[in-house]
């Protein structure tokens, strides 16, 4: 499905700001069809390119509809890596967002992360990874523990990485001049180039069963 990714149209926008507030039900039925055609498709279309140029990446899904206001005002996707490791999706009115990492952990998963920041070969490797993508301009995110976990010291060189029970880092978001242009393949491209190092360690050392990421 080479190509088929042209931007997201200005009628995206426009049935967006018809689906902002608390829209009613009626209202949001009667955009049903122009939100599909002019917000969902756009973003299946931008990740089967997406796939075309990297086939690592391939696994994804596009949400549908759902009853909250929220789920009508933002589009969101996600590209699977590994167990609970992924590159989230988003586009609203404020562009196209891009977050990834370990999202929502399994049990078990938290006690492997911990392990592994403490340990000091892993635990430096992520450590120089986060720096790095936040020197890019990077967000660091995810569930974060306002305490220690039990039995680790307050003043551990990773203290802020182990009191993560979740773990993404989170683009600058993209404006209109990538959202309308198929800029936006290369932007998620790059970006997931950019991110596979550290979604390569979280499927190593915290997902049950990883996949290979190229």
């Amino acid at each position: 499905m080479t190509g088929a990714f042209n931007g997201w149209t200005e009628q995206a926008f426009d049935v967006l700001l018809r689906l902002e507030g608390d829209p009613p039900r009626q209202l949001r039925e009667s955009l049903r069809k122009e939100r599909e055609l002019h917000v969902r498709q756009p973003m299946i279309a931008l990740l089967n390119d997406v796939a075309d140029a990297v086939p690592a990446l391939d696994d994804f899904s596009v949400w549908g509809f759902r009853k909250e206001s929220w789920w009508w005002q933002h589009q969101g996707a996600v590209i699977r890596i590994a167990r609970q490791v992924e590159i989230g999706l988003r586009f609203d009115l404020d562009g196209l967002h891009l977050k990834a990492g370990w999202h929502y952990p399994d049990p078990g998963q938290v006690p492997r992360y911990r392990a592994a920041v403490v340990a000091e070969s892993s635990g430096a490797r992520l450590a120089a990874l986060t720096g790095s993508l936040g020197a890019r301009g990077y967000g660091l995110t995810g569930d974060l523990m306002k305490r220690m976990p039990s039995g680790l010291p307050a003043d551990h060189p990773r203290a802020r990485l182990l009191r993560h029970r979740s773990l993404q880092a989170a683009a600058p978001p993209a404006g209109d001049d990538v959202a309308l242009t198929p800029a936006a393949v290369d932007q998620v491209v790059d970006a997931a180039e950019e991110l596979a190092p550290l979604l390569s360690w979280l499927s190593h050392h915290v997902a049950a069963s990883a996949r290979a990421h190229a």
